[in-house]
């Protein structure tokens, strides 16, 4: 991999086309707590576009300046006021536009390597920043990085202005928007109504929040790709001890002598049928173990083994978890904000690693199945009773933070001439145990693992058959 620095070419100050109407939007119990993490950073690796870098950078620039219109929050600063409450002005102030050059660099020296490339972290505005810093900087930035055959759009967006699902709407509706999309498909819902809306005030030391988590300790990150079938195989294991019937049991048994002859091989896609029939005819939602939450449940046991930590150490697993659907009445699913809370799962190493796949995934699925309407409306009493920072990293060397999602539609990014090659993020937020899920480029239910660990952790689960039998 060369070791030449990307190249910043230009650098502008883009301001919606039109002047925003909204009215300052006070921060929500949701947003308040990322004020101590780092800036969102994701983006999309693209083939080279049909048409000149020139135009492209140009084209991007207007349709950045179209699409801050429709999310004026984007293009505003933060504000506190007397009482301590934090809003974003919709001011237009602007985000920073960013054209760079990393020509050295191809397509294919940025996807063959094992490890992820540190040249990612250059392609993003904003590194190691902190979203408490809205107050002066831009709440969000674009950089489009031009490669030796293709090119690179890193969005930037602070994490108390927006959360994942937000964040992929917004850089979506820029892809639209580029594309040529005269009227965007999903409009932003920017009301603040909500039992997330509080007069709870968090307050600061001088000068604001630190970052929670050391960022020069050594770290290793790589992706691990999961097929469709992987994950039905893991999904399998994790419900077969719940699924009874007859039925399951006949299929089961069908399952299991093709597990013996063909080592789980599909054969003409007969067996991927068989898991799915087996699966989807088990139709209480509720009790039935995902296949998210089966992947993460491997990953925990695995990545727990390969920290080799004490039996009775405790370990957790932290699960961000959309609120938007589980308040009642449902909010909009274009709700724009932060509506997230963290689900932690804990149990002790030996308990994890002594039982099957499926005990960690059924302590992971009931933990999500039970965060209903009231248990949202609990957290966000019990934040308004103790207000507080979101404590991201891994304080006692046990944990795992699994964020993004592989819901998100990442691959939608379709700026005119196709899908993206591929999905990668910046330096931002990133600890030993932290954790990012990304639909497959493929789609139909495949997964990529962003994978943060440290070095010794790293090599011990890449020798660790039982998670890398599941990895294509």
């Amino acid at each position: 991999m060369p070791s030449s620095s990307t190249t910043i070419i230009s650098k502008c100050t883009v301001r919606p086309d039109q002047k925003s109407r909204i009215k300052p939007l006070r921060l929500s119990v949701s947003d308040l707590p990322m004020l101590s993490c780092q800036y969102i950073q994701k983006g999309v690796l693209l083939t080279a576009p049909p048409f000149s870098i020139t135009h492209f950078v140009s084209l991007l620039r207007q349709s950045l300046s179209v699409a801050l219109s429709h999310f004026p929050a984007l293009a505003g600063r933060f504000s506190t006021d007397s009482d301590g409450h934090i809003s974003i002005l919709c001011n237009d102030t602007g985000v920073d536009f960013i054209h760079a050059k990393a020509t050295f660099l191809s397509v294919n020296s940025l996807l063959s390597p094992i490890d992820v490339p540190d040249s990612f972290k250059e392609f993003f505005a904003f590194d190691r920043t902190i979203s408490y810093t809205g107050h002066v900087r831009p709440l969000a930035a674009v950089q489009v990085t031009e490669l030796a055959d293709g090119v690179f759009v890193g969005c930037t967006v602070n994490h108390a202005v927006t959360d994942g699902t937000s964040f992929w709407h917004f850089f979506n509706t820029f892809a639209e928007i580029t594309k040529g999309a005269k009227k965007i498909s999903k409009v932003p819902d920017f009301s603040r109504d909500t039992v997330f809306d509080s007069p709870a005030v968090l307050k600061f030391p001088a000068g604001g929040p630190a970052v929670t988590f050391s960022g020069a300790v050594p770290l290793r990150e790589r992706i691990f790709h999961f097929s469709r079938e992987a994950i039905l195989r893991m999904k399998f294991r994790a419900n077969k001890g719940i699924l009874k019937s007859d039925y399951y049991k006949s299929v089961n048994n069908e399952i299991i002598g093709k597990q013996s002859n063909d080592s789980w091989k599909t054969v003409n896609g007969e067996i991927t049928s068989l898991f799915e029939t087996l699966l989807k005819t088990n139709t209480n939602r509720t009790d039935e173990i995902s296949s998210f939450q089966s992947l993460c449940a491997q990953l925990w046991r695995c990545v727990t083994r390969a920290r080799k930590l004490a039996s009775g150490k405790t370990t957790t697993f932290r699960m961000a978890v959309n609120c938007r659907h589980r308040l009642e009445p449902r909010l909009s699913p274009y709700y724009f904000g932060n509506l997230i809370q963290s689900i932690p799962t804990v149990a002790s190493v030996g308990e994890l690693l002594s039982h099957d796949l499926g005990w960690g995934a059924e302590r992971l699925h009931k933990n999500v199945v039970a965060h209903d309407n009231d248990t949202v409306r609990r957290g966000v009493a019990d934040w308004e009773s103790n207000p507080r920072l979101f404590p991201l990293g891994n304080f006692d060397g046990a944990s795992i933070t699994m964020g993004s999602s592989p819901r998100f539609p990442m691959y939608d990014n379709d700026f005119g001439w196709g899908r993206p090659l591929a999905v990668r993020s910046g330096r931002a937020n990133k600890f030993d145990g932290k954790i990012s899920a990304f639909p497959g480029r493929e789609g139909n239910g495949s997964v990529d693992l962003e994978v943060v660990l440290a070095p010794e952790t790293m090599a011990g689960l890449e020798n660790d058959l039982e998670f890398m039998e599941y990895v294509s």
